[in-house]
């Protein structure tokens, strides 16, 4: 049996994308048979198990026999719920800085569908409990909260461009995409119809282009290394900007958020999907929006 979690609110994105669903409780989806390619699971339970207990003592020793650090989703009985947690090894936060080490030591997860019952497994798809990914935020350099997403992607799942590479950030006002790819060593030719946050703009090896990204074409940028885009718009809208730097043969890499304007476009989100050498995820830093990335090599 494998568990899919939903993040908060967004429970019917992953019922849209998973097959055999055997039951559902709160956010986490149960399911018969291997595990499936998601998109929306924040957090994959790999080899969940149902089990029956009497006693507190009784489902502490159960977690205990199977793994020494756990992490509890309680979407009802709380308290009984944290009862049993207490009992465990205590699990510290796992925040990080960007760029550093990631955790080493596994975690389990588990939860409680009745008081008498509990849904556990000892290993998961991620390093953070839940698939909540905390970072020791910068209060002060970045003019928004959405360089996040960057260190997300670059920290844990390692798809980031090299010092000295010349990148593009689409959309790019205020500033939090250009801000931290100039930080890792990038030269950024930043393009936004609004201007950059003034002290972004004064940052070296920034060259920034007031203009709509869709007026752009690649042949007036050259060559470039990465293609970066947190541009609000449709996703078909999206989707034709990235298959015509494709086209160009002037940029092989691709960092997009895939932003959803009321209902969510699986129809342009399954064409993502298909196209070579892509990835696409729900960070734990988006919001209704997913993260794609493309590269040139299959091996990442």
């Amino acid at each position: 049996m494998i568990a899919y979690l939903a993040p908060e609110k967004f429970l019917p994105e992953l019922q849209a994308e998973l097959k055999n669903i055997t039951a559902v409780h709160g956010n986490l989806v149960l399911t018969d048979g291997p595990i499936q390619t998601s998109v929306w699971a924040q957090h994959i339970w790999t080899n969940a198990e149902i089990i029956q207990f009497e006693s507190i003592s009784q489902a502490v020793k159960a977690l205990k026999s199977r793994g020494l650090l756990w992490a509890c989703y309680s979407f009802d009985n709380h308290r009984r719920a944290q009862l049993i947690q207490d009992q465990l090894p205590k699990l510290r936060p796992r925040v990080m800085n960007f760029l550093s080490e990631l955790p080493k030591d596994p975690l389990g997860a588990w939860t409680l569908i009745d008081k008498n019952t509990m849904v556990v497994s000892s290993t998961t798809n991620s390093l953070f409990p839940l698939g909540e990914v905390a970072f020791n935020e910068d209060k002060e350099n970045p003019p928004s909260r959405a360089y996040l997403k960057l260190w997300e992607l670059f920290t844990v799942y390692g798809v980031k461009p090299e010092k000295g590479q010349r990148v593009v950030d689409f959309g790019s006002c205020p500033g939090g995409w250009t801000w931290v790819l100039q930080q890792i060593g990038c030269d950024v030719v930043s393009i936004d119809r609004a201007p950059l946050d003034e002290k972004i703009a004064r940052l070296p090896r920034i060259e920034f282009i007031k203009t709509n990204a869709f007026t752009v074409k690649p042949a007036n940028i050259g060559a470039i290394d990465w293609f970066f885009s947190d541009i609000i718009c449709y996703p078909a809208k999206l989707l034709e900007l990235v298959l015509e730097w494709q086209r160009s043969g002037l940029c092989q890499n691709f960092v997009c958020t895939i932003k959803f304007q009321g209902g969510t476009d699986f129809e342009t989100l399954r064409k993502f999907q298909e196209l070579e050498n892509a990835h696409v995820v729900h960070l734990h830093h988006n919001k209704h929006e997913v993260t794609v990335w493309i590269r040139k090599s299959s091996k990442n």
